[in-house]
């Protein structure tokens, strides 16, 4: 059911073309066999530059003679990437999709050079900010093109090639990073990228035919919500910041991290009180947020960030320090989480694809993440591998399934003008999450090796490496175990480890929980076939109440 055309009220970026417009379904299985093809390689050479540079980082700090730059190499392209999401949204509003994907995609390029060419550290982190801030355009516009393309019904099945691609690049990257810095170099690892680049680029200019609004550059610049941009990049910039420096770099008490973290509150009133009453063509509408179902959507998004990130983190921890396996066996034996989630990614987008439903889906992953999370919980010195594995398929499952339902739920539930910046805002939010878990978990690990400080001096350990394996250095010190000779002694740190990890899948448990919670409020929208492309551009017509597209059941 098409809503009723809503009341003028306010200029807006994004119109309709018509309310049947099947405009996908004119163009040749060719055309969109291109399309989709440079969508899924821009995707994988963004994923590859991430996933090819684990093996390499340390190297990298080697030759420059850095330590520090262990962290920025790849939080510098996090931050970057976080902070920029919405903002390329709103730029293909008002300047259309295709020229702002392929300013993406040009402006990776110049970073990945910038990065190939670095004689320091400071301008291979220059050229990683730059990566990061194009790859957030890069990943953002194409689930924008695929939802301006297709119709809520198709969609997830196209959505789905983008997790194969995810999974391949995990697989693939971190060998081939390895092989390039032991071989040849890890500049290689950045000049592998440009070809890529190129074809996406070419293949995009000549068949992506999504509408051109030819917004000049002086009216599109003047449409731009400076303000909302400049104070949602300075609260995500500020409270990643804090959080990252908290308790690593600084103490959590430092004056720099209080600062940090305050003003980025203050940036969010700021951005709040902006968008709310000043912005003509604000970053993120905030009529998104008016509806419970669309907030429900973004705290499933967000618990799920928050559980699987801290899953992938933290398993690898355990199987180091408490099962004392090598890293490159610990990396194998993550294999079943990620073969899981990938598989269940996909299955679920079929099955939306196939039944035009979702809702089950939501409930499905919630109920399955919070089971194979609070199985965790059990986990110990002597747990078998057959246990171990299992436990990571059913958390695997339920997190695969929770990557595409929550979008399709938000965007379901929103104008097809609002869902490039609807989607681009639920992006930010799992960046955040997954920022925040790690940064949490840390803290509470961190607590938990203090407070066995004492099992381990009555085990008779000496002060020295107490301090090393109770301290903030717990994790960094994992390796330390194997050396310890005493094996009573030796087991009473794998079990300090084992024990404060275990608090981490308590916190995990209960923010998985929360999803199972939120999934509750979330409401089904009837998929059709039927499509509605957006029109891009500065529309001068008003936008009343926010409406589904979809008609609910």
């Amino acid at each position: 059911m098409t809503p009723s055309p809503a009341p003028a009220s306010a200029p807006r970026t994004g119109a309709l073309l018509g309310t049947s417009d099947k405009a996908a379904g004119r163009r040749k299985r060719f055309r969109i066999a291109a399309i989709m093809s440079s969508l899924n390689l821009s995707l994988f050479v963004v994923a590859m530059n991430q996933t090819l540079l684990a093996s390499a980082t340390p190297t990298i700090t080697s030759d420059f003679d850095s330590a520090g730059g262990y962290v920025w190499i790849g939080g510098a392209n996090l931050l970057a990437t976080a902070a920029s999401g919405p903002l390329w949204a709103k730029a293909s509003d008002i300047w259309g999709r295709k020229s702002i994907i392929m300013l993406a995609l040009l402006g990776f390029s110049a970073g990945t050079i910038v990065c190939a060419l670095s004689v320091n550290m400071q301008m291979l982190i220059a050229g990683r900010v730059l990566q990061g801030v194009a790859g957030a355009g890069v990943m953002g516009q194409m689930t924008i093109v695929i939802s301006d393309i297709f119709s809520m019904r198709e969609r997830a099945l196209f959505i789905a090639t983008f997790e194969v691609v995810w999974a391949i690049a995990a697989a693939l990257g971190p060998t081939l990073g390895g092989v390039f810095t032991e071989k040849l170099s890890w500049r290689y690892c950045f000049w592998l990228s440009l070809p890529f680049c190129g074809i996406a680029t070419v293949i995009l200019f000549v068949f992506l035919d999504v509408h051109n609004p030819r917004t000049s550059m002086r009216d599109g610049l003047k449409a731009v919500d400076w303000l909302g941009s400049l104070t949602l990049v300075g609260m995500v910039l500020m409270v990643l910041l804090g959080l990252d420096f908290g308790g690593v770099i600084f103490p959590w008490e430092s004056p720099k991290v209080v600062c940090l973290i305050v003003f980025g509150v203050v940036f969010a009133m700021f951005f709040y009180f902006s968008e709310k009453r000043w912005a003509q063509y604000p970053v993120i509408p905030l009529a998104i947020f008016e509806s419970m179902s669309n907030l429900a959507s973004f705290l499933v998004c967000f618990f799920q960030g928050f559980v699987y990130m801290g899953a992938e983190y933290f398993l690898p921890l355990y199987f180091q320090a408490v099962k004392g396996m090598s890293p490159l066996r610990a990396g194998t034996l993550l294999v079943p989480s990620t073969v899981s989630e990938a598989t269940a990614g996909i299955v679920a987008s079929i099955f939306i694809h196939r039944t035009g439903r979702y809702l089950d889906l939501v409930w499905v992953g919630t109920i399955l993440m919070t089971v194979g999370t609070g199985l965790y919980i059990q986990l110990g010195v002597d747990s078998s591998i057959a246990a171990i594995v299992g436990f990571q398929i059913i958390a695997g499952l339920g997190c695969g399934c929770l990557f595409t339902p929550p979008v399709i739920a938000l965007q379901a539930n929103v104008s097809q003008e609002n869902t490039a910046t609807a989607s681009a805002a639920m992006g930010l939010s799992r960046n955040i999450a997954t920022a925040m878990s790690v940064v949490i978990a840390g803290v509470v690990f961190q607590n938990g090796m203090t407070l066995r400080a004492n099992d381990l001096e009555s085990a008779g350990l000496a002060p020295a490496l107490i301090n090393q394996l109770a301290g903030d250095d717990a994790a960094a010190n994992v390796l330390k175990v194997g050396n310890i000779a005493d094996l009573l002694q030796q087991r009473a740190v794998r079990q300090a480890y084992s024990w404060s990890i275990r608090n981490l899948w308590i916190m995990f448990t209960c923010a998985a929980f929360l999803a199972v919670i939120a999934s509750a409020f979330v409401k089904t929208h009837v998929l059709s076939h039927d499509h509605t492309e957006t029109k891009t551009g500065i529309q001068k017509k008003g936008i009343g109440k926010e409406e589904p597209l979809e008609a609910p059941v």
